[in-house]
């Protein structure tokens, strides 16, 4: 069996078929011919019809993130002090709500913190407590780096540093998240980016670069991208969070 007959994909249906209602966009991926889904925030969809259109296509869903939070300007509150008990309070819903349609994966969004000592404290801590509880209930934490063009004064936009805080709580169950289209912006050298992130890596996110479209064409070479990760032993399904450049059915054609 070559690399490329193991690569399999999930459809983040935080970017794709979003003019559909959950259970519908997973039936849709599922009729394209995914492997998985994923979801940013799914707690407005009854639990039950969530299930309902799993069990319907046979796909899992391997990754949801926790809210932002409820201020004006949040994105995510995890790495804000003070906030701790904010914090806690929605990766406690999003593990509760995880594990209700058995997504393995649960996405600490960290928050704007202007990246001080204090933000980092308050952020290994809420990390920390997140995999404490995610380990009791059989699941994982990510953390993901993003792109400050996404967010202004993002906790954690480069590898280097979401190393370092995965190395400093030391929890076996808090991985990862490259989003290459992120960490192509932020740290320039995916080579390198996945030399250090492997050890600890959760999931893989891909997109083209520089436009976020399909994952065909730019700067990214998927083709020897994937292999080469499959080859080192990486199995999971890779993210699909791209925007289309048209419709959805009209750019699938990078699935084959």
């Amino acid at each position: 069996m070559t690399g490329t007959d193991v690569i399999r994909f999930s459809a983040n249906l935080g970017f794709l078929w979003t003019e559909l209602a959950l259970p519908d966009a997973i039936r849709a991926a599922g009729a394209s011919g995914f492997d998985a889904v994923e979801c940013h925030m799914p707690y407005d969809h009854p639990v039950e019809h969530v299930n309902q259109a799993l069990a319907e296509t046979g796909l899992a869903i391997i990754s949801l993130n926790t809210r932002l939070g409820d201020r004006d300007g949040d994105f995510g509150v995890a790495a804000l002090p003070g906030r701790e008990q904010e914090a806690r309070k929605l990766i406690d819903q999003a593990l509760d709500y995880a594990v209700a349609i058995d997504c393995r994966n649960v996405s600490v969004v960290a928050g704007r913190s202007g990246r001080t000592a204090e933000a980092e404290a308050a952020y290994r801590s809420n990390l920390a407590y997140a995999a404490d509880r995610a380990a009791s209930v059989g699941r994982t934490v990510l953390i993901e780096p993003l792109n400050t063009n996404v967010a202004v004064d993002y906790h954690l936009v480069n590898i280097g540093p979401a190393v370092e805080t995965v190395a400093a709580v030391g929890a076996p169950n808090l991985k990862i998240m490259v989003d290459c289209f992120h960490s192509r912006m932020m740290d320039g050298d995916l080579d390198e980016v996945f030399r250090l992130a492997l050890p600890h890596l959760g999931h893989v996110q891909i997109s083209a670069y520089p436009d976020r479209g399909e994952p065909i064409g730019g700067d990214i070479d998927y083709s020897e991208l994937l292999p080469a990760l499959v080859a080192r032993g990486w199995s999971a399904p890779f993210g699909a969070e791209y925007n289309p450049r048209t419709t959805v059915e009209a750019g699938l054609g990078w699935l084959d």
